[in-house]
């Protein structure tokens, strides 16, 4: 589940009031081992999600950063490089384990 959560720090544009929300919906999810509480958890569920983004963006707000911001775009396009080099090698792998099955 934690996978979901990324980086929202020194980026530019600075991350939206919707990705602090998701990454505390994310977190949330992870530490009460559920991806949806019961009627009788769904309050509790949602206040900490909601204290839990709120800490978030004071977080963000005062961090300060040493390097200059990355630019979303060039991050995502990396990680999407990243994501095919991955697939690559596991499709590699496999017909490489298929062959030698043959």
């Amino acid at each position: 589940m934690c996978r979901n959560i990324h980086t929202l720090h020194n980026f530019e544009p600075a991350a939206t009031s919707d990705e602090v929300h998701a990454a505390a919906l994310q977190y949330v999810r992870k530490i009460a081992g559920t991806t949806k509480p019961s009627k009788a958890n769904q309050e509790v569920f949602d206040r900490a999600v909601a204290e839990i983004a709120h800490a978030t963006q004071h977080l963000l707000d005062d961090l300060v950063a040493a390097v200059p911001p990355k630019n979303r775009d060039e991050e995502a396009e990396k990680a999407r490089a990243r994501s095919a080099d991955r697939y690559e090698a596991l499709r590699a792998f496999q017909a490489e384990k298929k062959a030698a099955r043959a």
